[in-house]
Formats: C-alpha cells, sequence, structure tokens
C-alpha cells in the first residue's frame, strides 16, 4: 500500500508540474502588437493605431480557461494620421496622458471557454483602466497556442508563442472621456481591435 501511495504521490506531482502555467511576456522587440481604434460619427471617421505594449499572462495550455495576467498600453503611442487630432487626443480635454499615462486590462475570469487544436475561444471578464477610471468589461477573445514557434519569429530564441485576437466596443463616456461633447466628429463608441503575440522562452 506504502509503495502504491507513493506511486501516486510522484504522478500527482508530476501531472503538477506539466500542467504548471506558462509565463508570455507581451512586450514585443519588434514592435508589431498593437491595438487599433477607430470612432465613426456623423462627420468624420477616424483610425489610430497604439503600439506601446506590454504586459504578461498566465497561460496553462492544458487549461487555457484559466489564462491570469495584465495588458498594457501606453498611451502616449496612442497615433492618429492628422499631427492636430494627436495633440487634442492626448490633452487634457480628452486622454490627458500626463495624468493618465498607461490603459490597463487585467484578466478576472473567463466564460464559455471551446477549445479546437490550439485554438481556444472564449469571454474574457476584467477590469479595463483607462483615462484614470477603471470599468469591469467582458469581452470575446480567440487565443492561439505556438508551441515552439517563437523561433519563426526569433530564430536565435527558442520558445512558445500565445497569440491574442480580439474586437469589442468601449463607450468614452463611460470613462469620463468628454462626455457628450464633440460626438458629430468623435462617437462615443470606440471600436478596438487588439492583435497581439507574447512570448515563452524556453
Amino acid at each position: 500500500m506504502k509503495k502504491i501511495a507513493l506511486i501516486l504521490g510522484l504522478a500527482g506531482m508530476n501531472l503538477v508540474v506539466f500542467a504548471a502555467p506558462q509565463n508570455f511576456d507581451f512586450k514585443d522587440p519588434k514592435g508589431v502588437n498593437n491595438v487599433v481604434f477607430k470612432t465613426d460619427a456623423p462627420l468624420e471617421s477616424i483610425n489610430g493605431t497604439a503600439t506601446g505594449i506590454s504586459g504578461s499572462t498566465a497561460f496553462d495550455p492544458a487549461a487555457p480557461g484559466s489564462i491570469k495576467g495584465k495588458i498594457v498600453v501606453e498611451a502616449a503611442s496612442l497615433e492618429v494620421p492628422n499631427p492636430m487630432m494627436k495633440q487634442h487626443l492626448q490633452s487634457d480635454k480628452w486622454l490627458d496622458i500626463a495624468k493618465h499615462p498607461q490603459i490597463t486590462f487585467e484578466v478576472l475570469s473567463t466564460d464559455n471557454v471551446k477549445t479546437t487544436g490550439n485554438v481556444t475561444t472564449g469571454d474574457i471578464t476584467g477590469n479595463l483602466m483607462l483615462h484614470g477610471v477603471t470599468k469591469k468589461i467582458t469581452v470575446p477573445v480567440k487565443m492561439t497556442y505556438l508551441k515552439d514557434r517563437l523561433k519563426d519569429r526569433f530564430p536565435k530564441l527558442d520558445g512558445d508563442l500565445l497569440v491574442l485576437r480580439s474586437t469589442f466596443t468601449v463607450k468614452r463616456s463611460d470613462f469620463g472621456i468628454n462626455k457628450g461633447n464633440f460626438e458629430d466628429k468623435v462617437s462615443d463608441e470606440i471600436e478596438l481591435n487588439l492583435s497581439l503575440a507574447g512570448q515563452s522562452l524556453h
């Protein structure tokens, strides 16, 4: 009996080690990770991007629904084609990046998880902090786990990739960003499209 208990104990330890989550770093040396944002108001449609992205997640390929972590976007990295628009966007009338330099999303839970092969879809609930205001939101996410594929992006590195994709909308009025003003040129609803890849070194 003691031998059986020992064997079961060792097997359990091995299972824990095998199922341990990996840490994926989303600070991309290539600067390819990006968030695209769009406002579609009656008078103007404005598209922009942000590439100052960092953060990390703990992701277990054996239990992808248990993902935890935080994504950070540097507000100063938000770009729009018109320089004057960019100046307005970063001013205290809009994002006020001097007081609120970061936009963050921290994962709280995941629901409706479905996995096929190396692709998992689900609805992630988390805290979005924007313009100094934190709101709990739920967004659809597609997670693709690419084992041993880090070298395809960085030939000198061995590791895995975790690719995240998500499209959702937020209301600037929910975050106190010029609420009720200029909605003929800047819509209240802002569409966000996230394209991120994190790396986990072996």
